[in-house]
């Protein structure tokens, strides 16, 4: 039997990749974590909620659809952070399922697990698919949605702006891996049409479908490198 991934090992790529995990089965996660889940529990009253309203106030937008948009990204990036490194650094992708959250003031979100079991006897990009898309991104989406009103194509883009982004970073570590497995994953439901994903020897590039809305945050936000705008567009006020 093959040792179990050193997940710790993901942290040296940077800190949206890192996964902390026990010691042992039986040890009790860090004081001021608490279980994944509940970041899920939507409603005005959640910690999502919380979370959009402390973005909110950060970026100095009084849109609540624009946080949104952009906690989603964020926390988008996290989640593809973890998996995708520990796909192609490890060759397993963990089980988020028993995970624990903590918040702090700046920064990705801190995870920690016990030893999770990696999946196995399946294609990488199906393991991905499962742990990134399926258990963690749909239940944060719908999360998001019941909080604020946004469109699921908005929120599919910024999936797969997420893992446009991730890639650009493991370019550096596992280019061919990471690329022939991102690509995979871009071209398989319910990410494909979300974007056009470009590689070349000067690294890779991505060109998304849709707008994260980070443009309406103030008249200097200007737009994403990947938006399928390339001006902010025109307000309502500006074109009455």
């Amino acid at each position: 039997m093959s040792p179990a991934p050193d997940y710790r090992r993901l942290a040296a790529v940077g800190p949206y990749f890192a996964l902390d995990t026990a010691a042992a089965p039986g040890d009790a996660p860090p004081p001021g974590f608490r279980p994944l889940r509940e970041l899920y529990d939507g409603g005005p009253d959640g910690p999502l909620a919380e979370r959009v309203r402390i973005v909110a106030q950060r970026l100095g937008t009084a849109e609540p659809r624009v946080a949104a948009s952009i906690l989603h990204l964020g926390l988008a990036a996290r989640f593809w952070s973890m998996g995708l490194g520990a796909a192609v650094l490890l060759g397993a992708v963990p089980s988020l399922e028993q995970a624990w959250l903590r918040i702090p003031d700046q920064g990705p979100i801190d995870l920690w697990t016990t030893p999770p079991e990696p999946a196995t006897g399946r294609k990488l990009s199906d393991q991905l698919h499962e742990a990134v898309l399926v258990g963690q991104l749909e239940p944060l989406a719908a999360a998001v949605r019941s909080v604020v009103p946004l469109s699921g194509r908005l929120l599919l883009g910024n999936a797969a702006s997420a893992l446009a982004g991730t890639l650009r970073v493991l370019d550096a570590h596992a280019p061919g891996a990471a690329r022939a497995l991102a690509a995979e994953v871009l071209d398989r439901p319910p990410l494909a049409g979300t974007g056009t994903l470009h590689t070349g020897p000067r690294g890779t590039a991505f060109r998304r479908t849709s707008c994260c809305l980070y443009y309406r945050v103030g008249p200097g936000a200007g737009v994403c490198g990947d938006c399928c705008f390339t001006r902010p567009p025109a307000s309502r006020r500006s074109r009455s």
